[in-house]
């Protein structure tokens, strides 16, 4: 995934743009590029390519690049086992608090799957920038690849520490519909992309998220006397909605969603 990746991105700009998604339309498929002022900082340093990969009526492989020849191939192989490595991973995270080993799973239903090609080119003043701005993923589960430049980081205890990458390292970001399906007993994380004065870097993320009309909320074996419902019930398309309307900044939509907020 990572060589066709870069392949594609050091295509002509003029053949990028064969792909490119529909402007004015969030989360569309195909190549776009970002560069978001606010408050006179840049956030997000990035050309992407985003694949609709999951449910199978959303898959569309004549919107994804034709070169190099393996492309297309390489994404649908790549899309089956990251399917199979989140299910195995849910399946550990529900019954490791006591649930029934399918109980993630079936809440989610029918996973929808997005696999995002990230690319940040080198940038001439990496302190006045970052390559994607502070936020949790929103979905139930992500698994991240990312080259040797690395430029991960996730918060913890106040301070951004960075992800060292390892070779054939998958990382793992719980997402939001999964800390409030635990009721707060396994937790998103908070995560940022820095860039490279020299060097560009790469990374593929792929999301297995629940579909729009999925209910969530913490699992009733998980809300008891001693430690009540944490989260409020959500359909996920209103928390989508949510999201792309006031933006990713830090962990505030799922905070706005906690019973004493």
């Amino acid at each position: 995934m990572k060589d066709i990746g870069l392949k594609f991105f050091e295509c002509p700009l003029e053949e990028k743009l064969q792909y490119a998604c529909k402007s004015g339309s969030a989360a569309s498929e195909g190549y776009g590029s970002r560069m978001l002022v606010k408050e006179d900082q840049i956030f997000d340093w990035r050309g992407y390519f985003d694949h609709h990969t999951l449910p199978l009526a959303r898959r569309n492989p004549s919107r994804w690049p034709h070169h190099p020849p393996s492309y297309r191939e390489t994404v649908e192989k790549y899309s089956e086992q990251m399917k199979l490595l989140a299910q195995r991973l849910l399946t550990v995270i529900s019954e490791s608090i006591g649930l029934p080993s399918s109980y993630i799973q079936e809440i989610i239903g029918e996973p929808y799957q997005n696999i995002t090609i990230s690319y940040y080119p080198p940038c001439p003043q990496p302190e006045l920038t970052l390559g994607l701005q502070a936020h949790s993923d929103i979905g139930a589960i992500t698994l991240l690849i990312q080259d040797e430049v690395g430029g991960l980081q996730v918060l913890k205890d106040g301070q951004w520490i960075t992800v060292q990458p390892l070779p054939d390292a998958i990382v793992v970001n719980l997402g939001d519909q999964t800390q409030i399906l635990t009721n707060g007993a396994y937790k998103s994380v908070e995560h940022r992309a820095i860039v490279n004065a020299l060097r560009a870097r790469l990374s593929v993320a792929t999301f297995y998220d629940p579909s729009k009309q999925t209910r969530i909320y913490p699992a009733p074996e998980l809300a008891t006397k001693d430690c009540p419902p944490r989260y409020r019930e959500v359909i996920y398309g209103d928390y989508l909605s949510a999201w792309y309307s006031k933006g990713p900044e830090g962990k505030r939509n799922i905070d706005r969603l906690a019973v004493d907020s």
